[in-house]
This record gives structure tokens, sequence and C-alpha cells, in this order.
């Protein structure tokens, strides 16, 4: 982060395909000399900021914004509404008159914080009260601020940033409202003998079903799963629900990296009641792609996807039906999906280590079922709220 070189910073709304291309490669440009930072496919991010491939926007409407100083870019924020957040009820987190900033980048506190007010003053003049960051672009892409672990790479999905960052934010008047714990595990060695007691219950009982996804019916099979997570998540602290239009992205979007036996539901009485989704870590190839997958790193990528070793796997998503939360069997059926990928994971992808996140700090049951399985927090993100009076 280079410091200043004198001259006020300047504010741009994002209006050209030229000002999108900066907004993308600032990320890289400022990223580059931090060694836990893993260069996204940039695809994926002009994915994600475009109306009409991203379906976010069939819901939200978003403005992208640059910083710039004698006429160089030297920061982006982004502010967001979603109309889906703000019918939510407030005391769940969102709500109405909540709108959203994030992908919040920047080379010093000055073009932070004038970034921040620019989101800011646009989303007053939308009616909006308080302004809550980072998600980047919603809570279901990446969330949160990156506070502690900032020397471990971030596996698939997840965000990094500079540790700088907190200060500045917090520095603009914003305070934590949601830490977000992410988990790692080793998995090598199988799990203490309480949880293989649990699963080996569960497998004498004839209710119970875990069965592997079939990737032929992916779309069934991902419209099923996340209906499951719609249902789960519902009472969650900045639950949104997902839209058919974003289950049918979601499920486009990860075929290529799901694996049959790295998806798991559990059915009780022949009825889907829980799933887990386990995903390769495919950062650990993207690390030296910058970013494109040409010339050659579609072959790379192809030749992983056949029979990828991934010594960390990372569970981005597990729920149990509203129905069951609280009961014993919902805690049993995530030690026996748990477990089931386990063997396989070991067995066949050489994995050592599980990832697992976000876990929401007031999810006693989630966090119960991390530390039975001898799971420790490696990362901590915090989001942040402000009012905008």
């Amino acid at each position: 982060m280079s410091g200043h070189s004198g001259g006020p910073v300047t504010i741009h709304p994002v209006k050209t395909k030229g000002d999108l291309r900066e907004f993308v490669e600032l990320a890289f440009r400022l990223n580059r000399g931090d060694p836990a930072w893993v260069p996204p496919l940039k695809g994926e991010v002009y994915g994600l900021l475009t109306p009409g491939k991203n379906p976010w926007f069939e819901h939200g409407k978003a403005q992208f914004f640059l910083a710039r100083r004698n006429g160089r870019t030297i920061g982006r924020i982004s502010a967001h509404i979603d109309t889906l957040a703000l019918a939510q009820p407030a005391e769940q987190g969102m709500g109405p008159g909540t709108g959203n900033w994030g992908l919040l980048e920047a080379e010093d506190e000055v073009s932070a914080q004038a970034l921040l007010a620019a989101a800011e003053d646009w989303l007053r003049a939308q009616g909006m009260h308080r302004s809550l960051g980072p998600l980047s672009i919603s809570i279901w892409d990446e969330p949160g601020l990156l506070i502690d672990g900032f020397d471990i790479k971030p596996t698939v999905m997840m965000g990094h940033n500079s540790p700088l960052y907190r200060g500045w934010v917090e520095g603009a008047g914003y305070r934590p409202v949601k830490q977000l714990l992410n988990y790692d595990v080793a998995i090598d060695d199988g799990f203490p003998p309480i949880v293989n007691r649990i699963v080996a219950a569960g497998e004498k009982n004839a209710r119970i079903r875990i069965r592997k996804v079939e990737k032929r019916r992916f779309a069934a099979e991902a419209a099923l799963i996340m209906g499951l997570l719609n249902d789960a998540w519902s009472d969650n602290w900045g639950f949104v629900p997902l839209t058919d239009s974003e289950i049918a992205y979601v499920g486009k979007k990860l075929k290529d990296i799901v694996f049959e036996d790295l998806i798991r539901v559990a059915e009780v009485d022949g009825e889907p009641v829980a799933f887990i989704i386990v995903l390769p870590n495919i950062n650990e190839l993207l690390v030296d792609m910058e970013g494109s997958l040409l010339p050659f790193n579609w072959a790379r990528l192809l030749w992983w996807l056949r029979k990828p070793k991934s010594r960390i796997l990372r569970v981005p998503l597990m729920g149990v039906a509203k129905k069951l939360q609280n009961s014993r069997m919902a805690s049993q059926l995530a030690f026996m999906m748990i477990e089931f990928i386990r063997r396989d994971a070991v067995r066949d992808y050489g994995t050592t280590h599980g990832d697992i996140g976000w876990v929401l700090d007031d999810n006693q049951g989630m966090k119960a079922v991390a530390e039975a399985i001898n799971a420790t927090v490696n990362r901590v993100y915090q989001i942040y709220d402000k009012p905008l009076t």
C-alpha cells in the first residue's frame, strides 16, 4: 500500500466498460504483494458485477465507484440495495431501510473513507437509513471483512483483505454487528470416540439414509438442496432467500466443481431433511493463474477436475430442516454426513484438513458440532453497520 502522492481524492461512478475494467483490475494490483491473496478468475468477477449475468440483479441494484488521485485509480467500492433483504424482519439483521456496501479496495485511509462516504450518500439518496457491510454483493457471496487469520490462504469462495481495512472502516464510524467464524479441522485420523458412537448408532437406524447426489440429475438435486437451505437458514441472522433463478445459477456455476461423493443429502423416513456441500479447494490451483484461464490454465483446470487431489476441502453450506433443529437427530445427521464425506475424502482425494465456514457467532448448534470434532477457528470475518442520519 503506497502512501499519499499528494492531490485530492475524487470519486467517480463506474459508467463505462473501461471504468468496470479498472474496478476489477485494481484488486489485482493492490493485492499482488500479499502472499495470502488468491486471485479470483476475472470471468467470475465480471459475472458477479453484471446485470443479466448475475440473477441477484433481478431483485437488487448496485452502483460501483472508483476513487482517483491525479488521474490514477486508487480505490473502489460498491453500494447496493436488495429488495428481498429490505423485506426481511429487522431483528434478523437486514430489514427495511438497510442498504449495503462491499468490494472495498483502497490504497490509503483517505480514499477508503471517501469511498465509504460516497456509498453512504448513494444509499441515503435511495431512502436508506442504515448502511451494513461489507457484502460482495449478497450475503451468499463473500460476507464480512477479514479481521483475524491474515496469514492463511483462504479456500474456495472465501474473501481476503488487507489488515489495514478494519481501522479504516471503524474510523469511518462503523460498529461491529456480527462475526462469521471459519473453522479448520484435521480429518485424516478420524473424529473423537463420542462422534464415532453417534455415527455408528445412526448407521444402525433404518429410518436414516445418507445418500450421495446424482450428478446426471444435478439441476433437480441443486433445487432440492437449495430449497432445504432456504428452510434451514430462514431464522438465521442476515438471511435473504435465494430465488429460483439464483438457485439455477448457483447450480450451473458449481456443476464443474461438484463431486457426487462430496455432497450428501440425509433422508429420514424417505424425506430429505439435511444436506452438506463440500468443495475441493480450487484455490490451490488458482493461486498462480493471475485470474485467467488462458492460454493453458483451462487444460490444467480440466485435468485437475477429472480427479482432484485437494489437501483441504471446504464446507461452505450445511443445513438441517427447521422442524428438526435443536433435536438430537439434527446433530446426529450432521455428524453422519461429515463422517461419511471424511472417509471418502481421505481415501480418494488425499485430504488432510476440512475448512468449515461461515458459522455465525451465535449459531450454537453448529459451533457445538465444530467443537465436537475438534475444529478450531482459523479466520474471523466481521460485518459492520452505521446509521445514516
